[in-house]
């Protein structure tokens, strides 16, 4: 896996991580009524997937852009062979 989809790797992991905590902590010290609470979690909770969805398609878009990259360097070093072996 190249340096960028690393970095993309441990974003999306970070933002996860930091979504379940919030949500955790914003449970224990809400003080808020319970529908109140329940209404606001709601809420974090889409803004949360949403944010997601955003996230998984960034790495879906690196991951496409590496498999790009590669197939062309294969294709590349398989030219070079045959133009190689037809010089020969």
């Amino acid at each position: 896996m190249s340096d960028h989809g690393k970095q993309v790797s441990k974003v999306a992991a970070m933002i996860a991580g930091g979504a379940v905590f919030g949500a955790g902590l914003g449970l224990l010290l809400a003080p808020k009524p319970g529908i109140q609470t329940r209404r606001d979690i709601n809420r974090y909770a889409k803004k949360a997937q949403m944010q997601a969805i955003r996230v998984g398609r960034t790495v879906q878009s690196g991951v496409k852009d590496f498999m790009r990259e590669e197939q062309d360097t294969a294709k590349n070093g398989e030219e070079q062979m045959v133009l190689s072996a037809a010089a020969s």
